[in-house]
């Protein structure tokens, strides 16, 4: 199928994300397009990679289209095409609602990265960077988990490398132990934390080390501090996802019986019914060829592996710039 690039709603480290439509079609349905000259593709291919073996038609994973190559401008691109999340991240949600979640919202998109989170895990995955820019929200309000650059499995060689976004890590992360699935629930804590409160889990003013943070989480023993408002079944919930030790700690389907999420109807229960939207409806999914810049042609990759350069503590420094460290927004995924 020949599609046409639209707008870009944002950009990365891999390249850029575009809303895209079917050239051939009436239809004003919209994907994403997330691009990268094939020089630099190898994130996407990584993340081409997992979410095909990751089978990604879960409700709350973030829908794989498919990828292409295409020629734009003079360059070859890399594209993998992506479910539309029209109502953005909860990071964008958190703000369009004055910087706090309602309470039943905050427990209801818990469960939804919950049950995401079991999927990915009992598929032999870690996500690596569960935040708040890394959920998004599609047009019935449903959560889905997104961005599978930095995922890994499991069973992949142990390599050392810090993996995610640092406020977000795990005291086993810092400490450059093995990176398992106890690492996604520390930061799914870190992000119940900033929806309910408004606020990142870790305060930090602009001139704050954050190197000296990373020492006392994986050194001192530290975890964030648990808003003291928070209803007793919550502040019990989030110390099961900071327990320090990750072989005692709480995995995604334990925390899905847990009295905080335990009681709420599913996504699909509350679901309203309506037309399809989204491009992965369409019957004849498939990319053909075309000189246009705007069409692509069908292309895979047989070997989608994807190694990183190995990084550790001290390698994290910041730019003359001082940075906002209390601002989620400000952070950058450490590859």
């Amino acid at each position: 199928m020949e599609w046409i690039r639209g707008e870009v709603i944002g950009r990365g480290s891999f390249g850029t994300v575009n809303l895209a439509t079917p050239s051939n079609s009436n239809s004003t349905s919209q994907f994403v397009v997330k691009s990268s000259d094939c020089s630099s593709s190898s994130s996407l291919q990584h993340e081409k990679q997992i979410l095909s073996e990751l089978k990604s038609n879960h409700p709350n994973i973030i829908q794989f289209l498919g990828d292409s190559l295409s020629h734009e401008k003079n360059t070859q691109l890399y594209n993998i095409f992506l479910e539309y999340a029209s109502k953005g991240s909860l990071a964008d949600q958190l703000k369009l609602c004055g910087g706090k979640l309602e309470f039943s919202d905050v427990k209801r998109y818990t469960k939804s990265i919950l049950k995401g989170l079991c999927h990915i895990h009992e598929s032999g995955y870690v996500h690596c960077d569960i935040k708040l820019q890394n959920i998004l929200v599609i047009e019935d309000g449903t959560a889905k988990i997104a961005d599978f650059g930095l995922a890994r499995r499991v069973c992949d060689e142990f390599d050392r490398e810090l993996r995610g976004t640092p406020i977000c890590m795990s005291p086993e992360i810092i400490a450059g132990e093995r990176v398992e699935s106890p690492a996604d629930i520390w930061a799914l804590g870190c992000a119940v934390i900033e929806m309910f409160s408004g606020k990142p889990a870790w305060e930090l003013s602009p001139e704050s080390d954050v190197t000296a943070l990373l020492y006392r989480i994986a050194v001192g023993g530290e975890s964030p501090k648990i808003p003291g408002n928070l209803s007793s079944e919550g502040k019990d919930f989030l110390e099961k996802c900071f327990i320090k030790n990750p072989k005692k700690r709480w995995t995604a389907q334990m925390l899905l019986d847990h009295p905080f999420v335990s009681g709420l109807k599913d996504d699909e229960d509350r679901r309203p019914t309506v037309s399809p939207k989204c491009p992965f409806e369409f019957p004849d999914w498939q990319l053909g060829s075309d000189s246009d810049s705007d069409s692509v042609s069908s292309f895979g990759f047989s070997d989608g592996s994807w190694i990183p350069t190995p990084r550790s503590l001290k390698d994290i420094s910041v730019s003359n710039q001082v940075p906002h460290w209390s601002d989620s927004g400000e952070w950058i995924a450490v590859r």
